[in-house]
């Protein structure tokens, strides 16, 4: 019961650790992108439980400013890639070319090697370059030519797609989605946002500073587990997970990969919040991004008008909260 005590104290430590992360982000990004703090939240909320994150959006509503503005904020390597139709894999994860002083070939890199990338439009490009990036996204490391190389810490993949465009766009496979932890809508900002932003953009650009770096965000990743949670609490997320499955308006529920990031997520989002012990709020909080693009409608479920928001919000009302799965 001591040792126990004393995880949790250190899992109190870190969380006013990560909250005041979260309160300097929020300011540094606020100084660039007016609108996203949830965005942003969310963003920091993937990366501290060590997940990738696929934007949803139309184009202008900037995304790709917020994620070049959060990596200079976290004091972590960023790239981008622009996905195009006739984009190899070799260009995202580099190749052998021969260096012809030497008469020898030498590995040139790709861009995936980074800290922070950004696979621009990443439904743009068809499923063979899309897969290059898959053993990046789980295994943390690349293969080329049978030579296998670790990708630097932490490593962090940020994909957009437009969810509007069907022309000239490849839809991204189940085992591709499955790959990342949230799936976050970019919406349009309110109208005082709108008009925050106009006065923003007629001011000298604001050049953010890092409030963090790369070593300290590692070491945050580390203690994730430290968070504390019932096994209540882990029966709740399996009973949500399972309850997925038979769901009448689902041909596909939730997979164990998705209980096990439902976890991590959880435990994110209570460090947030400034607590080093996980609750069901935690949980409820994370289903929706974490769960709405691994679950798949059925075609007539969609024709009646029910959507993916309203079979989870289905799902946490219908799992019950007992007070014994309550801290």
């Amino acid at each position: 019961m001591s040792g126990q005590l004393v995880t949790l104290m250190d899992a109190n430590q870190l969380a006013l650790r990560v909250q005041d992360l979260r309160e300097k982000a929020q300011r540094a990004v606020g100084q660039v992108v007016v609108g996203l703090n949830h965005v942003t939240d969310q963003l920091l909320m993937a990366l501290v439980a060590g997940g990738h994150v696929l934007l949803e959006g139309v184009p202008g509503t900037a995304k790709t400013t917020l994620c070049r503005t959060f990596s200079t904020v976290l004091g972590i390597h960023f790239e981008r890639i622009q996905f195009t139709p006739d984009l190899l894999p070799s260009d995202v994860t580099g190749t052998q070319v021969l260096d012809r002083q030497t008469s020898e070939f030498v590995l040139r890199k790709g861009p995936v090697f980074c800290q922070l990338l950004l696979a621009d439009e990443l439904n743009r490009a068809p499923a063979r370059t899309q897969s290059s990036l898959l053993e990046a996204m789980q295994e943390r490391q690349v293969t080329i030519e049978g030579k296998t190389l670790p990708l630097p810490e932490p490593f962090m993949v940020l994909a957009t797609q437009n969810p509007i465009e069907q022309e000239g766009v490849y839809r991204l496979p189940e085992a591709q989605l499955d790959r990342f932890l949230f799936r976050i809508h970019v919406g349009y900002p309110e109208r005082s946002q709108e008009v925050d932003m106009l006065e923003l953009h007629s001011r000298a650009s604001v050049k953010p500073v890092a409030v963090t770096s790369a070593n300290e965000i590692v070491a945050i990743q580390k203690q994730l587990d430290s968070v504390f949670g019932t096994r209540e609490l882990q029966e709740y997320i399996v009973d949500l997970v399972r309850m997925s499955r038979g769901h009448s308006d689902l041909v596909l529920g939730a997979s164990p990969r998705a209980a096990i990031n439902l976890m991590k997520a959880g435990r994110a989002h209570a460090l947030l919040n400034g607590r080093g012990y996980l609750t069901h709020e935690d949980i409820q909080a994370v289903c929706l991004p974490v769960l709405g693009h691994r679950l798949i409608m059925r075609p007539e479920a969609e024709m009646d008008g029910r959507t993916v928001e309203g079979v989870v919000d289905q799902l946490i009302r219908s799992v019950p909260v007992l007070r014994d799965r309550q801290r």
